[in-house]
């Protein structure tokens, strides 16, 4: 058993304290990594089954033999190393906006950043997703307007619950147009959320994708005692 808790790490942002913290978790009987933004708790890998979900369920929507791929929100990386579990993925551009995330992971100290690290498949870009997104470049600096074949998003709570008032643009029409814009014939766009399935979510990416589906992912939560749940939407092009 590890310490009951640790920090491992914190830094003062222009967003404010960033914290990395290990603790016991004696409900749960296992070592749990979270990251705090001063006060407010920013991600944890107490339940990861949506954010591996988003992966799986967004690839699995694209028939392309050979995938390029961007995830928006590295985090603690599940996502990401979902995505790279699909010997389809050739490339994947990881878009973190905090770069002392991306330094824990290259420094070892969250569980999954040796390996996604050493992935040569993977790069690590620290850049705001959104700015991108909406950008004449595109996620790719190095080859701008570049396509991929697919773009999985994890960084607000929901398209309604936006951590920062700047993003909610982009889940509107014309924001997701431009993000399909980055995409190629055929591309997927899918989204993680905390809320159930919404309906102006769903008629929103219907008038710029020709495939919509909110799959509702659950896992046992046995702080409740029950099962909790949380929403991906994948959209696809034509």
């Amino acid at each position: 058993m590890s310490a009951r808790f640790e920090e491992l790490d914190w830094r003062r942002t222009p967003i404010g304290l960033v914290s990395l913290r290990r603790r016991w978790d004696r409900t749960l009987d296992r070592e749990v990594h979270e990251i705090k933004l001063d006060d407010e708790f920013l991600m944890s890998d107490l339940f990861t089954v949506a954010e591996v979900e988003l992966a799986r369920l967004g690839l699995a929507a694209s028939s392309a033999a050979e995938l390029d791929v961007v995830v928006g929100g590295l985090g603690l990386g599940y996502t990401a190393h979902a995505a790279l579990a699909d010997p389809r993925v050739r490339s994947l551009h990881v878009v973190e906006s905090l770069g002392e995330v991306i330094e824990w992971h290259r420094r070892g100290l969250l569980p999954l950043g040796a390996e996604l690290t050493a992935d040569p498949r993977t790069r690590l870009v620290h850049g705001d997703f959104f700015a991108m997104a909406d950008s004449g470049t595109g996620f790719d600096v190095e080859q701008p307007r570049r396509r991929f074949h697919a773009v999985l998003l994890d960084i607000d709570h929901s398209p309604k619950h936006v951590l920062d008032q700047s993003h909610a643009g982009f889940y509107e029409v014309e924001g997701l147009r431009r993000l399909a814009g980055q995409l190629r014939p055929g591309g997927v766009f899918a989204l993680w959320s905390d809320d159930p399935p919404q309906e102006e979510v769903t008629a929103a990416l219907a008038e710029v994708f020709a495939t919509v589906r909110s799959h509702v992912v659950t896992f046992d939560n046995p702080y409740t005692g029950g099962r909790s749940a949380n929403t991906v939407y994948t959209a696809v092009l034509e």
